[in-house]
C-alpha cells in the first residue's frame, strides 16, 4: 500500500481523447510484446487501449489508493488478460522481476528524481528490453496547468538524454503533436488556464491530432508539444 495522493485532475478529460490514444498506439504497437510494466497507469485509460497489443504479462502499477482501485475496476470489468496491479512504485518490485518492456506514459514528469526513477527501471529489464518516455516537451511551455497537475518539469530531447542509464541506448527520441504545441503555446500567452475544458480537449482531440499525426511525419517529428523516447537496453 502507497500513501501517494496524485493532485491532477486531467485524467478523466485525457481519458476521452480517442484520436490521440489511437495515435500514441499506431506509434507504440511495435513494441509492445512479452512481459510488460506499466509504471503510473492511473486510471487504465493507456492500459486498456496498449494492452490490445499482443504481450504475455501487463503489471500495472499506481501509487495512488483511488486511481488504483479505478485501475482495479477496469481490469475486472473489461477482463484485460493477464493484467494485474499493484499499488505501489518502482521500489514495490522485487529485483528478479523483469520486463520485455516497461512504459512512463505521462508519468516521468510526476517524478522528483527522475534520474534514479530510470536507473531503477533499467535494473527491470531484460536484455534487449525496451524503454518508452512520454512526456509533455519543453519547460518553456511550462504553465500552472503543468503546476496544477504535479509536474516537476517539462522535457527537451537533451534532457530526456541526459538522464538515461548508460546501458539505455535510444532508438527512437521525437516530437509529437506540432499543431497541439501551437495550442499550448497559445494557452501559455494569452488564455493561462490552469485546467483545459472538456470542450477544448474534444477540439484538439477531434481536429488538431489527426492534422498533427500527418504534419508530424512531414517534419520528421522534429516539433510538438510531446516528446517519446524509445530505449533498448545494451548487452553490457
Amino acid at each position: 500500500m502507497n500513501n501517494f495522493s496524485y493532485i491532477g485532475e486531467e485524467l478523466v478529460l485525457f481519458a476521452q481523447a480517442k484520436n490521440w490514444k489511437n495515435y500514441l498506439r499506431s506509434l507504440l504497437r511495435e513494441y509492445i510484446k512479452g512481459d510488460v510494466l506499466e509504471v503510473g497507469a492511473g486510471i487504465g485509460s493507456n492500459t486498456h487501449l496498449l494492452c490490445q497489443s499482443s504481450y504475455r504479462t501487463w503489471l500495472c502499477l499506481e501509487p495512488d489508493t483511488v486511481l488504483f482501485n479505478s485501475l482495479k475496476q477496469l481490469i475486472n470489468v473489461n477482463c484485460i488478460i493477464n493484467c494485474s496491479a499493484i499499488n505501489g512504485t518502482i521500489n514495490s518490485l522485487n529485483e528478479e522481476q523483469l520486463f520485455d518492456l516497461i512504459l512512463y506514459i505521462d508519468v516521468l514528469e510526476h517524478i522528483s528524481d527522475d534520474q534514479e526513477e530510470l536507473v531503477k527501471a533499467s535494473q527491470h529489464l531484460k536484455k534487449n528490453g525496451k524503454l518508452i518516455v512520454l512526456s509533455p516537451s519543453h519547460q518553456w511551455l511550462f504553465t500552472s496547468f503543468d503546476l496544477a497537475v504535479g509536474h516537476y518539469r517539462r522535457y527537451n530531447k537533451s534532457m530526456l538524454k541526459a538522464i538515461l542509464p548508460d546501458d539505455i541506448e535510444i532508438i527512437k527520441l521525437d516530437y509529437l503533436d506540432c499543431i497541439g504545441l501551437l495550442a499550448s503555446l497559445s494557452n501559455k500567452l494569452f488564455l493561462k488556464q490552469s485546467q483545459p475544458t472538456f470542450k477544448q480537449i474534444a477540439i484538439w482531440d477531434k481536429f488538431m491530432i489527426p492534422i498533427s499525426r500527418i504534419v508530424d511525419k512531414i517534419l520528421s517529428y522534429r516539433l510538438g508539444k510531446s516528446i517519446l523516447l524509445i530505449g533498448r537496453k545494451k548487452f553490457l
